[in-house]
């Protein structure tokens, strides 16, 4: 979260997502002047750990700078359902605010992930 760019929101979030090997990867919000090329902390997370060969995980902790804690936008709970099973757990938290923390599976943030085949 404190490696967040976010000058235009200034809502930073952050992201930790956890392997089935028990590595974590670390993401970031980078947003951006033009509002639709803007990376949610999600994404930047899902992105490091596929580059460095991981395909398999099993939860992701996201948390805001604010007092309300984040929910992932529908596109990275898709990009989240291209590699995790329905039963994948997020976490999602409020750094000013330890009671909104909530915890979800992802089957029920995204009931009906598109999917090919």
């Amino acid at each position: 979260m404190r490696r967040s760019y976010a000058p235009y929101s200034r809502f930073c979030v952050g992201a930790a997502l956890l392997t089935r090997e028990g590595r974590i990867f670390q993401g970031c919000n980078v947003e951006n002047a033009s509002y639709g090329l803007t990376l949610c902390a999600e994404r930047t997370a899902l992105g490091a750990a596929v580059a460095a060969g991981h395909r398999r995980f099993t939860a992701i902790a996201v948390v805001s700078s604010g007092q309300t804690a984040p929910m992932p936008c529908g596109a990275c709970l898709q990009a989240l359902a291209e590699f995790c099973r329905p039963d994948f757990v997020i976490v999602t938290a409020a750094a000013r605010n330890p009671a909104a923390m909530a915890i979800y599976p992802l089957k029920d943030l995204l009931p009906r992930a598109f999917r090919l085949g």
